[in-house]
């Protein structure tokens, strides 16, 4: 017999975390990026980092997750395919809700957490529903493809502010392809729907506006990125309809 009672806990707990994700997050101190003086090579405008604007998506991730996790718990909390995703969303926003907060200390294991939370994401990602598209799938798609996005952009960050790559410059060349290709592979794997690509194509979009003029081809790597993850959508898409 199925816990029901754990369920309903379950779902409780996943509203609890959306809203301390967003109440912690808002109340962290302000935060643009790694500072240049946190790691020995750091640069002021590292190019693999996305343009502010990119960093909004925040504000519809934050929504869709606590209106999410609000019809969770009033219209699904004894469901059993609304249950299986629960605990690693939870883990998930429990992790965000620090993240900032460890963000302005060490970029190192900030890059750590952030992973995790891509990981736990898209866990739950995968075990999210298939009905109640927009309540489920939406809100987690979005969260995991930024997540995805924002990902590769620590780990470039450190890789380079650390001396491990040669700069700022080289690990934007080879990050990119790989979190476009990494992305590629969760939309074809988990089927998740078009926000996770809009997420992480979003994300794609910030460095390429932040590279124009500046790093060219660091913007067209980005931009060629952005076009593969949409053209593949758009085919998977036209192709089911």
């Amino acid at each position: 017999m199925r816990d029901i009672d754990g369920a309903r806990m379950r779902a409780i707990l996943v509203l609890a975390a959306s809203v301390a994700f967003i109440l912690f997050s808002y109340l962290a101190p302000d935060f643009t990026g790694y500072r240049a003086d946190q790691m020995p090579h750091a640069e002021a405008r590292p190019p693999i980092q996305p343009a502010g604007f990119a960093f909004a998506i925040w504000g519809v991730i934050y929504l869709w997750l606590l209106l999410g996790a609000g019809f969770g718990l009033l219209q699904r909390a004894e469901a059993a395919d609304w249950d299986a995703h629960r605990w690693p969303l939870i883990g998930a926003m429990v992790l965000g809700a620090g993240w900032l907060w460890v963000a302005v200390q060490s970029p190192l294991m900030a890059t750590v957490i952030i992973w995790a939370m891509l990981v736990l994401a898209l866990f739950a990602l995968a075990r999210a529903p298939e009905r109640d598209f927009w309540w489920a799938r939406v809100p987690i798609g979005l969260f995991a493809g930024w997540l995805t996005a924002a990902s590769f952009v620590s780990l470039g960050l450190v890789l380079a502010g650390y001396g491990v790559l040669g700069s700022g410059r080289i690990a934007a060349l080879l990050l990119l392809p790989l979190a476009a290709a990494f992305a590629v592979v969760v939309y074809l794997r988990l089927a998740p729907g078009g926000a996770y690509p809009l997420a992480a194509g979003w994300g794609l979009l910030g460095i390429a506006a932040a590279n124009v003029g500046i790093h060219v081809d660091v913007a067209v790597l980005a931009v060629v990125g952005l076009s593969v993850l949409a053209g593949i959508w758009w085919r998977r898409t036209f192709r089911a309809a």
